[in-house]
Formats: C-alpha cells, sequence, structure tokens
C-alpha cells in the first residue's frame, strides 16, 4: 500500500463511524424520546467536542505523529460512538458525544496535515480524492445502514459491528503509516497551543464552511426528513445519506485533474452553483424522487469545495501549515457539527423544508469570496524534495 493511501485510510475509517452513527439518528431519537430540538442539543454537544479537538490538539499531534495519533483518534472517535447507543439515556451519553467530538476535530487536523505534505511529495493533488475516501466510507456505511434498518437491526448491535470493522482494518493500514516531511516553504515557527484563524483565512473559512453546512443538513437531517416529508419506508429514508455520500464521493475522487487543469476558482464558482440548484430542488421537492435527485446534486456540488479551502489554507506562508489548517477547521467544522442543531430547531418551529433552504444564503456568500481561491502560493506540477524534520 503506497504512503498517501494509508493516510487515505483515516478518512475512510472515521467515515465508517460517524456515518453509521448519523445514518441511525431517527433510531436513537425513538431510542431516546428526544424532539428534533433537543437531538440538535445532543448534536452541539458533539459540536463542542469537534471545536475543542481543532483547537487544542495541534502540539499533541506534532508530538505524537501521524500514526500514533491516528490510532488514538480513529480508534477512539469509533468506540464512543458505538457507545453512544448502549446508554440507558440522552443524559448518559452527552459525555459521550462529546468525547467522540474530541477524537473526530484531532483526527481532521491529522489527516489534512499528512495529506498536504504528501501532496508536496507527488507533485500533483491529492486533497480532494482523500476526502473523497471520507465520502465514499459515508456512502458505503449509509447503504449498510439502510439495509440494517429495513431489516430491524438494533442499533447497538450494529454500533458494534462497525466498531470491530475499524479496529480490524485499522490495526493493519495504521501499522505502516510514516510521518511525511514538511513542505520545502513551510514556516519554521512553532504551533502555538491554540489555534485562531486570522484575517486573512476568514474567506477560505466561509468558502470551506458553505459546502459542509450543506453536507451538515443532508447527512444529519435527510433520513428525517424523507421520513417525515413523504413518510417512506426506511430504506428508502435512508437513500438520502447514501445518494449524497455516493455523488460526493464521485466528485472528489475524480475532480483533482480537473482542478489541476482549470484553477481552483472556476471550479469552486461552478460547484458551489450546482449545491445551490441541489438545496432548492430538496426544499421544494414534491415528491421522494426529487428530493433524491437533489441530494445528489448537492452531493456533487460540495465534493471538492472544503479540499481546495484545506489545501489553500495549507499552503499559506504566514504561519506554520498545521496552525492555518486548524483554524480554518475549527471554523468551517464548528458549522458542520453547529448547523444541523440550529437547523434543528428551525426544523422543529418552521418546518425541515425551510432549514434546507436557510442554507442558500450561505453558498451564496461563499461564491463573493471564492477570489481567495486564486492566489496559489505552491502551485502543483513539479515533486518537491524531500526535506528532513529539523
Amino acid at each position: 500500500m503506497k504512503p498517501h493511501h494509508r493516510i487515505f485510510f483515516i478518512q475512510f475509517a472515521v467515515a465508517l463511524s460517524l456515518g453509521a452513527f448519523v445514518s441511525r439518528l431517527p433510531d436513537l431519537q425513538v431510542k431516546f424520546s428526544l424532539t428534533e430540538g433537543e437531538l440538535g442539543l445532543l448534536l452541539a454537544v458533539m459540536s463542542s467536542g469537534v471545536l475543542c479537538g481543532l483547537t487544542f490538539s495541534v502540539r499533541f499531534i506534532e508530538r505524537l505523529g501521524a500514526r500514533t495519533t491516528a490510532f488514538v483518534t480513529v480508534f477512539g472517535a469509533a468506540l464512543f460512538f458505538a457507545l453512544i447507543p448502549w446508554m440507558p439515556s440522552a443524559l448518559a451519553a452527552v459525555p459521550l458525544f462529546f468525547i467522540a467530538g474530541i477524537f473526530t476535530g484531532a483526527f481532521e487536523i491529522n489527516a489534512n496535515i499528512e495529506t498536504d505534505r504528501r501532496e508536496a511529495l507527488l507533485g500533483y493533488r491529492i486533497m480532494s480524492r482523500a476526502h473523497g475516501m471520507w465520502s465514499l466510507g459515508f456512502c458505503i456505511t449509509a447503504l449498510v445502514a439502510a439495509g440494517m434498518r429495513q431489516a430491524a437491526v438494533s442499533i447497538e448491535l450494529h454500533s458494534f459491528i462497525i466498531l470491530v470493522t475499524v479496529l480490524i482494518a485499522g490495526s493493519i493500514v495504521f501499522s505502516g503509516i510514516e510521518n511525511a516531511p514538511h513542505r520545502q516553504d513551510a514556516h519554521p515557527g512553532d504551533s502555538p497551543p491554540i489555534a485562531f484563524p486570522t484575517i486573512g483565512l476568514l474567506p477560505l473559512c466561509l468558502i470551506g464552511a458553505a459546502p459542509l453546512l450543506a453536507e451538515g443538513a443532508s447527512v444529519d437531517w435527510s433520513a428525517i426528513y424523507m421520513r417525515d416529508v413523504f413518510a417512506v419506508e426506511p430504506f428508502i429514508g435512508g437513500l438520502g445519506v447514501t445518494i449524497f455520500s455516493l455523488f460526493i464521493a464521485i466528485g472528489r475522487l475524480g475532480m483533482d485533474p480537473v482542478i489541476d487543469r482549470f484553477n481552483p476558482r472556476p471550479v469552486a464558482i461552478i460547484l458551489l452553483g450546482i449545491a445551490t440548484a441541489g438545496l432548492v430542488m430538496v426544499a421544494t421537492a414534491t415528491h421522494p424522487v426529487v428530493a433524491l435527485a437533489g441530494f445528489g446534486l448537492t452531493g456533487i456540488g460540495c465534493s471538492s469545495v472544503y479540499p481546495l479551502a484545506i489545501s489553500a489554507a495549507a499552503r499559506r506562508t504566514d504561519r506554520p501549515a498545521p496552525v492555518n489548517v486548524a483554524a480554518l477547521a475549527q471554523t468551517t467544522f464548528l458549522v458542520f457539527f453547529a448547523g444541523p442543531p440550529l437547523l434543528g430547531f428551525v426544523a422543529e418551529h418552521f418546518g425541515i423544508r425551510f432549514s434546507y433552504g436557510m442554507v442558500v444564503p450561505v453558498i451564496g456568500a461563499a461564491l463573493l469570496v471564492t477570489r481567495a481561491l486564486a492566489a496559489d502560493p505552491a502551485p502543483m506540477g513539479q515533486p518537491e524534495p524531500v526535506q528532513p524534520h529539523g
């Protein structure tokens, strides 16, 4: 297995765990007797954990290295996502939501930094493909979850199966991970204990946050949307997550050569436009097929915009790459995890259709600042020389 393929698997493994968990949110809602707003509060607790992981873990990740961090964060997230359904009540599950969020935030920094450094060694883009493995993992686990829900497999048994799968596969793949050398033009400074975005990074934060808000809404609420709006069977309801994840995976896995040829900004503009069309279809759908098609378009539109923002942040030379990536990731993933809970409150008071329509203005705001993607301080095309750690 090539070194960057092992890094890809970090994304895939966490997506298996988180995807299985969010695909069973309707069952968790029933198990704990929660309203949409109360479920949103639990997701907000997880968001707080993600923010803590993104904010405070940079120094620990640099000290532990890519392999140890992969073991700790991936296995930690998988364990706590699997434990939540076994809790006797929502109150007992609150600490587990928070801890699972911490591991999820830390994994994100580790995977993105190693992917960026591998890009420098290879001489061509792989960031979108790395995130494509996240989406592929979501697609596979969502499809499996739809089948398990239809077959009335308990959420507890389902979560245990996913945990064992991740532990076995991760033990094999992660054992061969080696730290990639820093980029040649990397900032030489040390990473501060807390990462915050700078003024120059804020446009990239908005560009990355907009598709993640759409992704969070599609992943966390699509099964509940299909159930409440169209009263479909569990398998059909689960197809919203599956189709979204499939199309976002297709887009990400095939987009790197397109970006190399046409440059990041025009690709991002087109993708954000497609995402807008998909969200409008979901918000106004009068038939389940139209809604599912809307989720597919939203998936294509969301596919590579966030990876483009991550790459641009990692190549900035004003601060060390882990700091800029952590700062962008904590801002965007706060939206990814905190956005759906807020949309849950909107759904409870104004209807779940309206919550999808609320994402459209955020996409429009991102379109206004895509100029931040035009400048690429480290153009791809030639491999950079290997630099020793120092």
